[in-house]
């Protein structure tokens, strides 16, 4: 993480721990620290392996979910529900996911004229701050596996 970013979010949750007199634990710096250190998308899981491991510092799935939580309210994370899971990543710039419907891998895809459409739209009474589009079809190695399986059936008849 660089240390501007670093700085300017840990200045965001120093000033909403303050102004809410909330403690200010090295639990949530911790957390806050792994999750900018994390490129893409991550599970709960995947956090809380990542600071027993890396960071030698176990925290509680509580813990965890609540800290989310809050860093969900501050706009420093945003959660995503792909097919049956939950992912979380660095709040930032606008992105599009493709999702396969049958293994559930999730690619993030530059989609330069959709981001231009979005940044060209006028809505009235309300200020874009980004945005995130999911686009759900089949990836490649699934297509692959349903190929093969409609080949071998196909051969299976012809042999009968």
């Amino acid at each position: 993480m660089k240390d501007s970013v670093k700085d300017a979010v840990e200045k965001v949750l120093d000033s909403y721990l303050e102004m809410n007199n909330h403690r200010k634990t090295p639990e949530r710096y911790t957390i806050l620290r792994a999750i900018y250190n994390t490129n893409g998308h991550f599970t709960l899981d995947e956090l809380g392996k990542k600071l027993a491991e890396e960071y030698k510092f176990p925290v509680s799935r509580a813990t965890l979910y609540n800290t989310l939580n809050l860093f969900m309210e501050l706009r420093l994370v945003i959660r995503h529900r792909f097919q049956g899971t939950t992912n979380y990543e660095v709040y930032g710039a606008s992105h599009s996911h493709q999702i396969c419907t049958m293994c559930g891998k999730v690619t993030e895809v530059k989609t330069p004229e959709v981001t231009k459409a979005i940044d060209d739209l006028h809505l009235k009474r309300f200020r874009k701050d980004g945005f995130t589009l999911y686009i759900y079809g089949i990836c490649s190695t699934c297509q692959a596996k349903l190929t093969r399986k409609k080949n071998t059936k196909k051969q299976t008849k012809t042999d009968k």
